[in-house]
């Protein structure tokens, strides 16, 4: 397992840098949301609504359990608070930086998908009828006996948007992320049968799992919806939080990618220079010895010479 450096990277002293390496990463965040925008603006496509078909959509309309401006609290907001305070102890900007793209990917992506198959499929919701019909009388054409509704425009757009469930999706989209983001950091699957570890990991499922309900209870969406967005969510989540991190149940499943990949290239750096280092210590040793060589070879062909001058004499 690579060894652990609390606070050595943190985002005063490397922040700027891992960010700028992902600068085209946070780009497409910005162009995912643009589409998003987009996919919330046009207008879905209007499936045929019969007379006859009206008996399983005349379910009353109602407030959410869950508001519209909550989801982005429970699917961002509260993943990010979680990570935030786990910076404060670890002191890892790589680990914050991984999870904090990883989070927006996968509520973004799913955000894209559920509302392009939103606007593709165009299933009415359950309390289709009374936003077709606000004051309770129906209007059929004449020949194919479709709808034509009374009611206000952007009420009865809404009305064709059930399938999948964009509030379930996105609560299973961030809190599942956050489910595997906690699986590593307690290390859930360390073979230990901490059976209180798992508890942990599924609360967040739980809360995403009574949003889905809440849909249902409130006829905005059939069950179909329901499970549908909550596929999508996590499985979105699922391949997001694997871009950046390790499977929960790997030995390094605490840490990102990101992470390990730097100690990697930090040790070979230093195995680079210590190898460097023993390379020019032995040309040194090769210089002296040499140099020594040299100086005997000379005294020796002095001293020959003055013994043959000797000799002469």
């Amino acid at each position: 397992m690579p060894e652990i450096q609390l606070g050595a990277h943190t985002i005063r002293s490397h922040g700027v840098t891992v960010a700028r390496f992902h600068m085209h990463d946070w780009l497409i965040l910005v162009l995912l949301i643009v589409i998003e925008v987009v996919l919330n603006v046009i207008e879905p496509f209007h499936r045929f609504v019969g007379e006859d078909m009206l008996t399983d959509l005349r379910y009353p309309l109602q407030d959410n359990t869950v508001p519209f401006w909550a989801v982005p609290l429970i699917a961002v907001v509260l993943p990010f608070a979680v990570i935030s305070v786990y910076y404060f102890i670890r002191r890892d900007v790589y680990d914050l930086h991984h999870a904090i793209l990883g989070l927006l990917f996968s509520v973004l992506i799913t955000g894209v998908i559920t509302d392009a198959i939103k606007d593709a499929v165009g299933r009415p919701r359950p309390d289709f009828f009374w936003r077709c019909f606000p004051d309770g009388r129906g209007f059929f054409h004449n020949v194919t006996r479709d709808v034509l509704c009374t009611g206000d425009k952007d009420v009865v757009k809404e009305g064709h948007k059930s399938f999948p469930s964009g509030h379930t999706s996105w609560s299973f989209a961030g809190l599942g992320f956050l489910a595997l983001y906690l699986s590593g950091k307690i290390r859930v699957f360390d073979q230990r049968g901490h059976v209180a570890k798992l508890c942990i990991v599924f609360l967040p499922l739980l809360v995403a799992a009574l949003v889905g309900v809440s849909r249902v209870d409130d006829y905005w969406h059939h069950w179909q919806d329901v499970f549908g967005g909550a596929i999508i969510g996590l499985t979105v989540a699922s391949f997001c939080y694997l871009q950046f991190f390790p499977p929960p149940y790997d030995p390094d499943g605490w840490g990102p990618h990101a992470y390990f990949q730097m100690l990697a290239d930090s040790r070979n750096v230093v195995q680079e220079m210590n190898n460097l280092s023993v390379r020019q210590a032995e040309l040194e040793n090769v210089y002296v010895v040499d140099q020594q060589g040299t100086s005997m070879e000379i005294s020796r062909t002095n001293t020959r010479d003055t013994t043959r001058m000797l000799d002469s004499c």
